[in-house]
C-alpha cells in the first residue's frame, strides 16, 4: 500500500482519547512507513501497569518495535522533563537510521514536549520542600486556591486535587516571577511533523470506554494491582492516581464496593476522555479523521496514509 507514497514525514504523532483506537493505527502506520513506535502515554512509562493503561501485548504489537514502555517503576514520580529527554533521543535515533518514528497516545503535554519547542524551568529545593509543607498542611484545594490568584489559566488546567502539579507550578511561578502556562510549550515544532487525531462520535466513545474497563477486570486488573500494591503502588506520587488504579486501591483500602470502584473507573474515564479532545482540539495543527462506528480500520490507514503523503 506504502510503495506508491512519497517519502514519508520525518515524524507522524496519533492523538486522541483514551479507547479512540490509536495505538492500532500506529502499529499500521509504521508496518507501512517502516517505522517504529514510541509511546507518549504517560501511564504506560510504568513497569507493570499493562492491563489498566490498555497497553498492546506483544502479539498486538505485530512485530513493530515499540519505544518508552516499562520504564519507570510504580514508586517514581513522572516527569515531563525526563520524557522529552527519552522521546527526543529516540526520535533522533530513528531518523539517523533511516527510520519513521510513529509517536501514539493521549497525553496531551507528553506529545507536545517530544515534538514542540518546550524549556522547562529547574527547580529549587527549598521552595518545593516549602511548597510540599504547605501542601500537606493546607491541602490541595488551598494552594490551588492561590494558584488561581496567580495565574488563572493554570489554575483552570490543573484539578484542584493534583496536588503535584499544583506544587510544581507554584515553584516555577515563584522561581521565574512568571506566570505558570508562560512556561507551557508553544506552536513550533522542532520535527518535521505529521499529527494525525482519531475522532470518536461521543456516544460511540463512551460505549467503548465502558467496554474497555468491563474487559480490564476481565482480564485480572485486581490482581495486577495487587501485585504492583505489593511493589509501592500506594506510595507512588503518579502512579497512583492513574484511573483504574486509583478506584481499585480505593477499593482495596474499604473505601467503596467493587462494583463502585468498577462504575467509578468508567465514570473517571469518560470525563478524562472530554478533557483529552479539549486539549487536543485547541491544537490547529492536528489533522482529524473521523471513525465511525464500524469503520474498517484498512480505510482510515489509508486516509492517513494519504494525508501523511498530502504533507510533504
Amino acid at each position: 500500500m506504502s510503495s506508491s507514497l512519497p517519502t514519508p514525514p520525518r515524524v507522524v504523532s496519533v492523538v486522541g482519547a483514551t479507547a479512540a483506537g490509536k495505538s492500532d493505527l500506529a502499529v499500521a502506520l509504521a508496518r507501512s512507513l517502516g517505522g517504529e513506535v514510541i509511546n507518549t502515554d504517560s501511564m504506560q512509562l510504568y513497569r507493570g501497569m499493562d492491563i489498566g493503561t490498555a497497553k498492546l501485548t506483544v502479539e498486538e504489537r505485530d512485530g513493530v518495535p515499540h519505544h518508552l514502555l516499562d520504564v519507570w517503576d510504580v514508586t517514581e514520580a513522572a516527569s515531563v522533563a525526563e520524557y522529552q529527554r527519552l522521546a527526543r533521543a529516540e526520535i533522533d535515533r530513528l531518523l539517523a537510521d533511516g527510520r519513521t518514528p510513529v509517536l501514539v497516545g493521549g497525553s496531551g503535554l507528553y506529545v507536545r514536549a517530544a515534538v514542540d519547542e518546550m524549556e522547562f524551568p529547574g527547580t529549587d529545593p527549598e521552595v518545593r520542600a516549602r511548597l510540599e509543607r504547605e501542601l500537606a498542611e493546607l491541602g490541595s484545594g488551598a494552594l490551588h486556591l492561590r494558584l488561581a490568584g496567580l495565574d488563572p489559566a493554570a489554575a483552570a488546567a490543573i484539578l484542584p486535587s493534583n496536588g503535584r502539579r499544583i506544587v510544581r507550578a507554584l515553584e516555577v511561578i515563584e522561581i521565574t516571577g512568571l506566570p505558570f502556562t508562560a512556561n507551557l510549550p508553544s506552536n513550533t515544532a522542532v520535527y518535521d511533523v505529521v499529527q494525525i487525531g482519531v475522532a470518536v462520535p461521543r456516544p460511540e466513545l463512551d460505549e467503548r470506554i465502558t467496554l474497555r474497563v468491563d474487559r480490564m477486570w476481565q482480564a485480572g486488573l485486581l490482581d495486577e494491582v495487587r501485585a504492583l500494591e505489593k511493589v509501592g503502588l500506594r506510595e507512588g506520587r503518579t502512579a497512583a492516581r492513574a484511573l483504574g488504579y486509583q478506584q481499585v486501591l480505593e477499593y482495596f483500602a474499604g473505601g467503596c464496593t467493587e462494583d463502585e470502584a468498577r462504575a467509578e473507573t468508567v465514570r473517571a474515564t469518560k470525563r478524562f476522555a472530554r478533557r483529552q479532545e479539549s486539549w487536543f482540539r485547541r491544537d490547529e495543527r492536528i489533522h482529524w479523521l473521523a471513525r465511525p462506528a464500524g469503520a474498517d480500520p484498512a480505510e482510515l490507514l489509508q486516509r492517513s496514509l494519504d494525508l501523511i503523503g498530502h504533507q510533504i
